[in-house]
């Protein structure tokens, strides 16, 4: 017990010390400082004076004998840490949300409002294309969107998630309307830009495809039809109803697995949840709850499922990347992160 009393005084030490370099490079607050300076104290007299201690076990009943009044230290010390890491953890997203606010706010500023004043008036259909470093496909996807489908006049947005390369400038030049996230946050922040541009410029229906050439946007009828007819609200592009180019083995399998979880949790048939491609009523979008900056596509399904929008989905084809690298993570990184927020969605 003795060894265990000096190893906690050295270590409480050792705490202190850390959290006062911490605290002159204005690492922490001056609050968590104060914290760590009373833990430490406290810790140091359990180790040096611990009979100081005896009302507060005597009060709890922890006599000595058979490590009990340790126990109780232990007790103590989970249930301390715990309130820490809380707190830890609500600062943390406090903060998560400002940035994340910030840079959605941010990204609608540096969209090329000038240009949308001289877009002729009648029914609208935006298309948003989240983009990373896809300046050498962005232009061939935005050349190949018909200039008017169904009655529509298409209106190609891309949002630049943070690129490095000319991915914005490229977009502009093929005819595109722009925005510019300062940082690269993932395409379900960008997705959410996109979405409000939409929604403020104006939009009837708003389809959402990749930038790297994979969907095909002469399918865009095929994905605005059952909204046009009226008998959805949001539909959703299916590569297992239609065609798709060959992929991963794994994250074939992962296609399958995921649909058929979220076909389990909703009671709503889904066949493809990881699809980019998908179509929405304009005014679908406004109350719906979008919090995911990655891994976005089974978030919005479940949110709209939530809604009782009407959905369905429609067979569509997914090519290879028509050039440069994928931004997705490694496989099972991917489906761990995928299967998160399916849970968290669906338990909102």
């Amino acid at each position: 017990m003795p060894a265990l009393r000096v190893l906690g005084g050295i270590a409480a030490l050792a705490f202190f010390v850390f959290a006062m370099s911490r605290y002159r490079r204005r690492q922490i607050s001056r609050l968590n400082l104060i914290i760590s300076c009373v833990l430490s104290i406290l810790t140091v007299a359990l180790a040096i004076a611990p009979a100081i201690f005896n009302p507060i076990f005597t009060r709890f009943n922890f006599g000595p004998g058979n490590d009990r009044r340790l126990i109780f230290v232990l007790m103590v010390s989970v249930i301390v840490l715990f309130a820490l890491v809380l707190r830890v953890q609500s600062i943390a997203d406090v903060n998560e949300r400002a940035i994340r606010l910030l840079v959605e706010a941010l990204g609608q500023e540096r969209f090329d409002w000038e240009r949308v004043a001289a877009l002729p008036e009648g029914p609208r259909l935006v298309t948003v294309s989240p983009a990373f470093n896809e300046a050498e496909n962005v232009a061939a996807v935005i050349h190949a969107i018909p200039p008017m489908v169904e009655g529509y006049r298409v209106v190609p947005v891309v949002v630049s998630d943070g690129s490095d390369d000319r991915t914005a400038a490229v977009a502009r030049e093929a005819g595109a309307f722009v925005a510019e996230l300062p940082i690269r946050r993932g395409g379900g922040l960008a997705l959410r830009v996109g979405y409000e541009v939409a929604l403020k410029m104006g939009a009837d229906i708003v389809v959402t495809l990749d930038a790297d050439g994979q969907h095909l946007p002469d399918e865009l009828g095929i994905m605005i039809g059952p909204i046009v007819r009226g008998e959805a609200d949001y539909v959703n592009g299916s590569r297992l109803l239609g065609y798709f180019e060959k992929e991963s083995t794994i994250r074939h399998l992962g296609v399958h697995f995921f649909s058929r979880l979220v076909t389990i949790l909703t009671g709503t048939r889904v066949t493809d949840i990881s699809s980019g491609y998908r179509a929405a009523r304009a005014d679908l979008l406004r109350p719906l709850v979008l919090e995911q900056d990655q891994f976005w596509t089974s978030e919005i399904l479940i949110e709209a499922l939530r809604h009782h929008a009407r959905i369905v989905e429609v067979p569509i084809t997914i090519l290879a990347r028509a050039g440069g690298k994928s931004k997705k993570p490694k496989s099972f990184k991917y489906g761990w992160n995928f299967s998160k927020v399916i849970i968290q969605t669906w338990l909102r």
